[in-house]
């Protein structure tokens, strides 16, 4: 055998035992007369020793040749260590080496394999192989195997089952663009890979599953951020007979368990907050409410006086920053200019200091006087200390920027602390989003999500006002989860689609098989489901998600270690019936 323990495992109980171990070479210390070598596998690192005293010639002179990430089977005696490492588990013990063979030469890594490396994220991702090394990636894939076993465990007491279904599935115009797979036995036609599995969760339901779940590859052709890859992984989820409360007791169970087994922290029932009390509380629609800065809306306390920035805006607002007043003045206009990138795209920003003396300064005290003031600081909720920012504009755009100020605050300020974890129901959200591209609506979530009860009729005279049977599940200001109660009948899936513009003809085309199913008796079904590598990676103390995927892309979609997507040959191209036009 290669090996009779592992690199991590042995104690002061094992000295004089006689051990076989195997790994990579960390590192190499040669005093001449004595050589330490630092062994690592995934279970941890063991001194090993060689001295001329004790250790034969031919093992001296091999030990001599060891580099860097060599791969070494070793015989030895555990031995008592004379300079302990109490920072490392095996630091009571080293290994006296009797023998030594090299599994493997290895060249120089690019980058030094150590938890603090000098190697950037480029070069990186080009050798992933070498990364997985480290102990901060490995213990994060560690990481997300233990909360995939969790999750599994979990619902399966709970009665779900796990099925997997198909990756070769239909394209579909809603939603992000699809990636697309051409067939080679049906000339000029196409296959697209699941930007979820929505409609075949919703089929087992008809088929009686009751309960579904399923750890699932998905993939969406869209542009990336640091919480996006093109293919990613959910905990997808549906069950049948059930409302919307009997989802969110379900999932907000997982997820108490989930931060109970995984962090050790016990939280109460999760709050619930109305989409529309989100978007005018904290412009956004997965807010962080770890801290405070809700925004005050000040329009009926700003407006007509003689500052017409204000006067002819829909939406005058301003959040309070906790003791900001030090900030100097050229703090502030770094901050203007911060908000004022493209990035953010606002074209300015007005703030009081709030003093400690009860007293205000603005940067318009041309327009407003000190009672004026203290009514910003009331709707705010300004203290003595603070620094009222204010902006103004069009209503959904200022929001948004002021949301990002929010949160760029939070993060100077030390109050996104990935210690603490504070999860939220965001619900009622709108049924339907207008697109200024195409001009017409579109589904905000997805074309079978149901109305909230009685609404149904609106579609017809405001369809900006209807309501969705739909909810997000937010954690530190990630939406981790969504979903909704599905429509479970045809002609309400078909009243649907023609709001959404689809033709009888091309709802048929698309979705008939969904729609053919719902006639032989549907059950009333609703679900949800999990970013996976999002969960992981905020439960891991992170935002980031590519650290907690084994191989990720980067963020132009590609995978530079095998370097992909790569042009394919002439004669595939042939048998897939596909010509390149390169002109």
């Amino acid at each position: 055998m290669y090996r009779s323990h592992t690199c991590g495992e042995l104690r002061a109980s094992n000295i004089n035992s006689e051990v076989t171990l195997a790994g990579w070479v960390q590192r190499s210390r040669d005093k001449g007369f004595m050589i330490w070598v630092d062994l690592r596998d995934r279970y941890g690192i063991t001194q090993l020793i060689f001295d001329e005293e004790r250790t034969p010639r031919d093992i001296m002179d091999k030990a001599k040749q060891l580099g860097r990430e060599f791969v070494i089977q070793i015989k030895g005696n555990v031995i008592e260590r004379e300079s302990k490492n109490s920072n490392m588990p095996t630091g009571d013990i080293e290994i006296l080496v009797t023998g030594l063979t090299i599994l493997n030469e290895a060249l120089l890594p690019p980058f030094t394999i150590e938890d603090e490396t000098d190697g950037g994220e480029d070069i990186r991702m080009k050798y992933r192989y070498l990364d997985i090394r480290r102990n901060p990636v490995k213990e994060s894939l560690m990481f997300r195997h233990k909360v995939a076993m969790e999750v599994r465990n979990y619902l399966s007491k709970e009665g779900f089952v796990e099925v997997e279904t198909p990756y070769l599935i239909k394209s579909t115009p809603e939603g992000a663009r699809d990636f697309v797979v051409p067939s080679r036995m049906n000339e000029g036609q196409f296959y697209a890979l699941p930007q979820s599995p929505q409609t075949f969760k919703q089929l087992l339901m008809v088929g009686g599953m009751d309960k579904y779940f399923q750890i699932v590859k998905c993939f969406r052709d869209e542009d990336l951020r640091a919480d996006r890859q093109p293919e990613f992984t959910q905990i997808d989820c549906e069950m049948a007979f059930v409302e919307q409360e009997d989802i969110l007791n379900a999932f907000e169970g997982m997820t108490r368990h989930l931060l109970k087994e995984l962090k050790g922290v016990e939280v109460g029932a999760f709050p619930r907050m109305l989409y529309d009390d989100a978007m005018r509380l904290y412009g956004n629609d997965k807010p962080d409410i770890r801290f405070g800065m809700q925004f005050g809306e000040l329009n009926e306390v700003a407006q007509n006086k003689d500052f017409k920035v204000f006067n002819t805006a829909a939406l005058v607002v301003g959040i309070a920053i906790p003791g900001a007043n030090s900030y100097t003045r050229k703090e502030i206009d770094k901050l203007i200019d911060w908000v004022k990138r493209p990035q953010v795209g606002a074209l300015g920003m007005v703030y009081v200091r709030c003093n400690e003396d009860g007293s205000f300064k603005s940067s318009v005290d041309k327009f407003y006087d000190q009672d004026d003031l203290a009514k910003w600081a009331e709707v705010t909720g300004a203290k003595a200390g603070d620094l009222i920012c204010v902006l103004s504009g069009e209503t959904h755009k200022v929001r948004a920027q002021l949301s990002a100020l929010r949160m760029e605050m939070a993060e100077r300020l030390g109050l996104r602390k990935p210690g603490e974890f504070a999860p939220l129901w965001v619900i009622d959200f709108p049924l339907l989003e207008w697109d200024e591209d195409t001009e017409r609506y579109h589904a905000m979530h997805h074309p079978f999500t149901s109305p909230k009860p009685g609404q149904i009729e609106l579609l017809a005279t405001n369809p900006g006002e209807v309501k969705a049977n739909a909810y997000d599940l937010v954690l530190n200001g990630n939406e981790i989860g969504g979903g909704s109660i599905r429509i479970h009948d045809k002609e309400t899936q078909a009243l649907m689609f023609d709001y959404l513009g689809f033709t009888p003809e091309e709802a048929k085309a698309q979705f008939g098989f969904l729609m053919d199913a719902f006639q032989y008796g549907a059950p009333p079904h609703g679900g949800l489901a999990f970013g996976f590598d999002r969960l992981v990676a905020i439960l891991g103390g992170q935002e980031t998600i590519r650290d907690f995927i084994a191989f990720p892309k980067n963020n132009s979609g590609r995978d530079v270690m095998i370097d992909a997507p790569a042009p394919i040959d002439e004669e595939q191209l042939d048998e897939l019936n596909l010509k390149l036009n390169l002109s």
